[in-house]
């Protein structure tokens, strides 16, 4: 197909794809002003009220990119959702919470500027079209990727327009594929998966009941789990008033189909499981979902990238499955940015896999066990011996133990068993709040776009090594000293100690990606800061 001397379209990046993961990959491009072309068979974002759980990782990386407050209104109508219930009807006695409060004691306000933010995929993806398309980036529904080569210098995409059959091809220099479980552009490659498979199956049933609301009563849950031997499910609000979600278990290897959901079928279901018999249900729509666990065996291919379901597919409980693929655009948009911009080799773009799979293979097992935990209905799994013991050790504190950082300790496990942010290299950068010309700040509003070296204010030598280093490798890094003293960039709010927040020394040093992870760190001063800079960045960002 060797079409890409006379290419249509040419642009540093071709995302395919056009869900979640996708557009926040647009998004966050856009952010780093990568000019890029996202291509999406559907005709529209999704209508179907899904993958609501946006944790507190995801919501941190939309902040930066400035859409923080726009996904807020939209999901505002959820706003006051908390927990996880867990009932045999709604009527009946035979009721607990799994957990009341996703934020029991306010400790999320301690450990981040951002919070866990409940916001169905239909309510999200528009507010990500709108801001990717603020920032430049061509968005093409109702567009596919036909298909693909690659080689030396970049990927050819041929693409076809679903309405009007018009084709064209695109030029780019990397491709990322965010084309679902059943990634077309995966199979293409050969890449193969690893993990147990599929687990349960759940037919997403969307209805209004404008009844079903006195029987909820005050219990504002995110999902309810019921629990009827005559008729399970799950059950979860869309506006809280008449418009609603019932996952109800489907077996299709007892030789069930999809026709066997009729609307009569689904209506009786959903008043037994309920317990409110008498109910009116109006049956609005119907969507197959398989809860599955499995990984790609590598992200990557030459120039072409997974991410979000291509690369790995999980349980739905907590949300897990997007929110890793969210993250994963994050981590690929600055490496990719890196370089494109040429200040980092391309050997960084290999770094996105070692970083990656690891941490999805580890969330992938913790999702599983939650909705073994949970009894989710439909998954006929063994029981567990105890309760998770830390969500936010998933959401918050997974970390890089190989690839573009230095000093991590690769016998830890990439998912900890309990939540601890501390500065270690491979880990998120510990937020604290900071005063910066009257302006009230997180540490985590100074990662985006540039390398970030932060020191005390004894770290005056790690501060001028790094301007000098910066236009030495002409890159963007950026320097910031945090202390009290008028000469010092930053002011620590409360007198905070940021040294012993970053577990390093006064006079130490951290560096810190763009993604926000600690790259390195120094307990104090050296004495050449100079060549250390260099020399660390020359590692951590695979310059020759």
């Amino acid at each position: 197909m060797n079409r890409h001397d006379d290419a249509d379209v040419r642009v540093p990046v071709l995302i395919v794809g056009g869900s979640l993961v996708g557009l926040s990959a647009s998004l966050f491009l856009g952010r780093l002003g990568i000019r890029h072309v996202l291509v999406e068979k559907h005709a529209s974002t999704s209508h179907h009220p899904r993958g609501r759980g946006n944790n507190i990782r995801t919501m941190e990386l939309y902040r930066t990119a400035g859409a923080e407050q726009a996904i807020r209104e939209a999901a505002s109508v959820l706003a006051d959702n908390h927990g996880i219930l867990q009932a045999e009807t709604l009527t009946g006695v035979n009721q607990e919470w799994l957990f009341r409060e996703i934020d029991p004691g306010g400790r999320q306000g301690r450990i981040s500027p951002a919070s866990w933010c409940l916001c169905s995929q239909n309510d999200l993806e528009p507010v990500l079209v709108r801001v990717a398309k603020d920032l430049g980036g061509q968005l093409l529904f109702n567009t596919e990727l036909r298909e693909f080569e690659q080689d030396e210098r970049g990927v050819t995409g041929y693409l076809c327009d679903r309405t009007t059959g018009q084709c064209r091809t695109v030029r780019a220099d990397y491709l990322i594929a965010a084309d679902g479980p059943r990634s077309p552009v995966r199979e293409r490659l050969g890449i193969g998966q690893t993990g147990r498979g599929e687990l349960f199956h759940n037919v997403s049933i969307t209805f209004r009941a404008k009844r079903l609301a006195d029987a909820v009563g005050d219990r504002r849950f995110i999902a309810c789990y019921l629990t009827n031997p005559k008729a399970d499910g799950a059950l979860l609000p869309v506006d809280n008033r008449e418009q609603w979600v019932f996952h109800a278990p489907w077996h299709p290897e007892r030789g069930e189909t999809l026709d066997d959901f009729t609307d009569d079928r689904c209506v009786d279901h959903i008043r037994t499981a309920t317990g409110v018999r008498d109910m009116d249900v109006e049956i609005t729509g119907k969507a197959p979902w398989h809860a599955a666990e499995r990984v790609a065996e590598r992200y990557s291919h030459g120039r072409v990238f997974l991410a979000g379901d291509s690369a790995h597919e999980m349980s739905p409980t907590g949300a897990f499955g997007s929110n890793t693929g969210i993250q994963d655009a994050h981590n690929l948009a600055w490496k990719l940015a890196a370089v494109l911009g040429g200040w980092a080799g391309p050997g960084l773009l290999e770094t996105y896999g070692t970083e990656r799979q690891p941490v999805a293979q580890a969330t992938s097992a913790r999702a599983a066990a939650r909705s073994a935990e949970h009894k989710h209905p439909g998954y006929e799994a063994p029981p567990t011996t105890g309760r998770q013991s830390d969500v936010l050790a998933v959401a918050l504190g997974y970390r890089y133990l190989n690839g573009a950082v230095l000093g991590a300790d690769p016998a830890l496990p990439p998912v900890p068993e309990r939540f601890e942010i501390n500065g270690a290299p491979g880990s998120r950068a510990p937020h604290m709040w900071l005063h910066r010309g009257g302006v009230r700040l997180s540490t985590l509003d100074l990662y985006e776009r540039a390398c970030v070296l932060l020191t005390g204010r004894g770290g005056g030598a790690w501060h001028t090594a790094a301007q000098t280093v910066g236009k030495r490798l002409a890159m963007p890094l950026e320097s910031y000293r945090i202390g009290p003293d008028p000469d010092n960039e930053l002011a620590p709010e409360d007198g905070a100690d940021w040294a012993t927040t970053h577990g390093t020394g006064e006079d130490g040093a951290v560096l810190v990606r763009p993604d926000g992870f600690v790259a390195w760190r120094s307990d104090g001063p050296v004495p050449d800061p100079e060549g250390a800079l260099t020399e660390v960045l020359s590692s951590v960002l695979c310059r020759a």
